[in-house]
């Protein structure tokens, strides 16, 4: 089986993305800094696309995305992912609800 391909399109923790690279079945790309129309550009082998605020998952990302199964916004809220668009795609649309009720 081929390996699935994830972009990381924001900054991460350096743990994040390793747990991610640690996965044997993915390869793993990090490209930070993209506006949506170079996102757009670039995402249509990738399989998983993860995010955090800074990115814009727009309509115009969502048709490039060929191979795109999964969006996975690292926080709160989706504003910044048009997530009508990916649902029609039958791209699934997740993130953390609670990522950030941890207190110290």
């Amino acid at each position: 089986m081929a390996k699935l391909k994830v972009l990381i399109a924001d900054h991460l923790s350096e743990d994040g993305i390793k747990i991610l690279k640690d996965e044997p079945d993915l390869t793993v790309d990090v490209k930070t800094g993209l506006s949506s129309k170079d996102l757009a550009e670039i995402v249509g082998p990738y399989d998983g696309l993860v995010v955090r605020s800074a990115t814009k998952v727009t309509a115009e990302v969502i048709q490039k995305a060929d191979h795109l199964k999964v969006i996975g916004r690292a926080g709160v809220g989706l504003d910044n992912v048009d997530a009508d668009a990916a649902t029609k795609r039958g791209i699934i649309v997740m993130n953390v609800p609670a990522g950030n009720t941890i207190s110290t």
